[in-house]
C-alpha cells in the first residue's frame, strides 16, 4: 500500500530542475548576443549626429617641462583651444580622503607645466579627425625641459626632482602597519628575504576611450555619450569641473568594448569635449586612437617589494615584513586612483595565510608617467607574486615541498569564519583541500620523477603553486567614490 502523500511530493530531480530554471544557478540566455553577432552593437565610435565635428589633441612629446609659449597656427585660431580659452573650467582634483594624502590638481589642458608624455596642451576641432590632427601638428610649443622622474625608488629620495613642487616631495601617500619584530629578527629559525619588482602595464581593451557630447537646447542639458564603466562618477566629475548641476548632465554609456578599470574614471578629454560642445552649439566627438592609448593614458601595476618572511624550523609562518612602493604616475585620476594599489598592498598582502605579526609600509609615488588606474584585481597580482615567492623560499629553507608549507600556513576549514591579521574577513572555504586536490590533479610525484630523470630534449620542467582569495561583497565600504543621489 503506498502513501498518497509521498506520491504527491516532487522528486529530487524535479526539485533540482525547478531550482535551476530560475535564480542563482539558472542558465540564462544572453540578451545582447543577437545584435552583436549581426553587427548591430552601438559603441561611441558608431554614433553619428548632424553637424558633429571631431577633436584631436596636441600632446606633449616630453615628460617634464615648463611651457614657455603656445602658438596657434595662423588663420586657424578659431579651431584651436588652449587652457586660457576654457574659461570657468575647474581643475580635476582627486582626493581620496585618507589622512596624509596629497591631492593633485590637474588642469584639463596643461598650462604652465607638463608632467608626462602625452599630456594635452591644445584641443583642435575640424570636420574630420584627420583634419583636426593636421591642425594639431601645426601648434608650436616652446618648452623648458626639466629632469624627468622615472624611477619610483629614486623619486622617494630627498634630492629627486619634484613632479609637484609645492608638495616638497613625490609622495602621494605613505601608509604603515607596525608590529614589533625585533625579537623575531634574532630568534626565527628561518628568515628569507626577496627584492621583487613588477613591470608597468598598459591596459589595452579592444575599444579605446571615446566621447560624443552635445548641448540639448530644449532640455537645457548636456548629453554625453561615453565609454564609461561608472557613468554616475563621470557625471559628478563633469558637474564639478563645468560648474553645472548634476541634473543638467546626462551621461549615457552605450556598448563598451572592454573596460577592466581603464574606463572607470573621469577623463580630461571628456571635460574638454563637453565644454567645447556647449561653446560651439553642435555635437563634438573624440575617439582615442591606439597611439594615444599606449603613450598617454593610464597604466598600472608597477610595484617594488622589499619583503622578508620569518618562520619556525617546521615552516610555520611567524611574521612578514614588507616595504612596498607603487609608481602612481603624475596625477591621481578622478575620483581617485594614486593610492589604490599601495593601500591595497598593505591590507591584502597576508592573504589567507596565518601569522603572528605583520609589518608593512607602503608609498604611492608620483613620477613623470601616466596615472595608474584600478586594473582588474587591484594590486592582487603583485601581492600574490610577493607572498607566494617568499612561501616558496620558506619551503626550500625548511626542506619541504612548497605545497606542504601552504598546508601548514593556510587558514583551516574548522577556523572559519576567520579574520586575518589585517582584519580581512574570510567567511568560508577549505583552502588546504583545494591545494591537495590541485597537487593530486597535477600528479606532483610524477613531475618530480621527471625532473630527476631530465627531459629527453634537455628541457627543464617546473612546478608552481599559488593561493589567493579575492575579496568581494564589500559594497561601498572599501571604495570612497562619490555616490550621486540623482537617478534617471
Amino acid at each position: 500500500m503506498t502513501d498518497s502523500r509521498a506520491d504527491a511530493l516532487p522528486s529530487f530531480t524535479q526539485v533540482h530542475d525547478a531550482r535551476t530554471a530560475q535564480g542563482v544557478g539558472a542558465s540564462l540566455t544572453r540578451k545582447e548576443d543577437d545584435r552583436f553577432m549581426r553587427g548591430r552593437g552601438e559603441y561611441v565610435a558608431n554614433i553619428r549626429m548632424v553637424g558633429m565635428r571631431d577633436v584631436a589633441f596636441m600632446r606633449s612629446p616630453v615628460a617634464h617641462a615648463r611651457i614657455l609659449s603656445v602658438e596657434k597656427p595662423g588663420g586657424l585660431e578659431e579651431a584651436v583651444f588652449v587652457l586660457a580659452d576654457l574659461v570657468g573650467v575647474k581643475p580635476i582634483v582627486a582626493n581620496s580622503g585618507l589622512p596624509g594624502f596629497k591631492p593633485s590638481a590637474q588642469t584639463v589642458l596643461a598650462g604652465d607645466k607638463v608632467r608626462q608624455v602625452g599630456e594635452m596642451i591644445a584641443m583642435c576641432v575640424a570636420n574630420s579627425r584627420a583634419e583636426a590632427e593636421d591642425i594639431a601638428a601645426q601648434v608650436l610649443v616652446e618648452y623648458d625641459e626639466l629632469p624627468a622622474v622615472v624611477d619610483m625608488i629614486a623619486a622617494r629620495q630627498p634630492e629627486a626632482p619634484l613632479v609637484h613642487e609645492h608638495w616638497g616631495d613625490n609622495i602621494f601617500l605613505e601608509t604603515a602597519i607596525d608590529s614589533d619584530l625585533a625579537e623575531l629578527r634574532l630568534t626565527a629559525a628561518i628568515r628569507v628575504h626577496r627584492h621583487l619588482r613588477t613591470a608597468r602595464q598598459s591596459m589595452a581593451p579592444m575599444e579605446g576611450r571615446g566621447v560624443v557630447a552635445h548641448w540639448n537646447r530644449r532640455l537645457e542639458q548636456l548629453i554625453v555619450h561615453t565609454a564609461a564603466q561608472m557613468p554616475h562618477i563621470n557625471r559628478t566629475g563633469l558637474a564639478g569641473c563645468l560648474g553645472l548641476d548634476e541634473g543638467q548632465i546626462r551621461v549615457i554609456s552605450p556598448d563598451v568594448g572592454g573596460g577592466f578599470g581603464y574606463k572607470g574614471i573621469l577623463l580630461p578629454e571628456e571635460i574638454c569635449v563637453a565644454w567645447l560642445a556647449m561653446r560651439l552649439g553642435h555635437p563634438v566627438r573624440w575617439i582615442e586612437d591606439r597611439r594615444e592609448q599606449l603613450t598617454a593614458n593610464a597604466n598600472c601595476r608597477e610595484h617594488d617589494y622589499d619583503i622578508t618572511a620569518f618562520a619556525d624550523s617546521d615552516g610555520r609562518l611567524l611574521a612578514v615584513e614588507c616595504e612596498a612602493t607603487v609608481d602612481s604616475g603624475c596625477y591621481s585620476s578622478y575620483p581617485f586612483s594614486a593610492c589604490l594599489e599601495a593601500a591595497q598592498i598593505g591590507s591584502i598582502l597576508p592573504g589567507p595565510y596565518k601569522m603572528e605579526r605583520y609589518r608593512c609600509r607602503t608609498w604611492s609615488v608620483a613620477t613623470n608617467k601616466p596615472p595608474i588606474l584600478p586594473y582588474r584585481g587591484v594590486a592582487r597580482t603583485g601581492v600574490c607574486y610577493a607572498i607566494e615567492t617568499v612561501m616558496d623560499a620558506i619551503a626550500v629553507a625548511a626542506g619541504l615541498e612548497p605545497y606542504e608549507v601552504r598546508l601548514r600556513n593556510l587558514v583551516q576549514p574548522h577556523e572559519m569564519p576567520y579574520d586575518n591579521i589585517t582584519h580581512k574577513h574570510f567567511d568560508s572555504g577549505d583552502y588546504p583541500e583545494c591545494v591537495r586536490r590541485a597537487v593530486k590533479s597535477i600528479g606532483l610525484d610524477s613531475v618530480r620523477a621527471r625532473q630527476q630523470q631530465g627531459e629527453p630534449d634537455g628541457r627543464r620542467i617546473g612546478f608552481g603553486l599559488a593561493v589567493f582569495c579575492e575579496q568581494g561583497a564589500h559594497g561601498t565600504s572599501i571604495r570612497a567614490y562619490p555616490v550621486s543621489s540623482h537617478a534617471y
